[in-house]
């Protein structure tokens, strides 16, 4: 996939996840689960980013596991 979109595609997804979770904050539906996700999604993609950046893979296999993580929750996210 060409850079630019992915680079779009993650743009999207994590806005609309934000969108999500900043809602769910709001409403003060934000469970401890889903705070804890927040953070151990990026640590699991941050990891994932390193070992293809390490492995001169190149930075569109960086960018995937954010991709990744970022439009499984915003598909999961749309249904609460």
């Amino acid at each position: 996939m060409e850079l630019q979109v992915l680079m779009t595609r993650l743009f999207v997804a994590s806005c609309e996840t934000i969108f999500h979770r900043s809602c769910m904050m709001l409403a003060g539906r934000c469970s401890v689960a889903e705070y804890q996700l927040m953070v151990t999604e990026k640590v699991a993609a941050m990891q994932q980013a390193a070992i293809a950046t390490a492995t001169g893979q190149g930075p569109d296999a960086a960018l995937r596991p954010f991709l990744k993580a970022a439009s499984r929750n915003a598909r999961r996210l749309r249904s609460k």
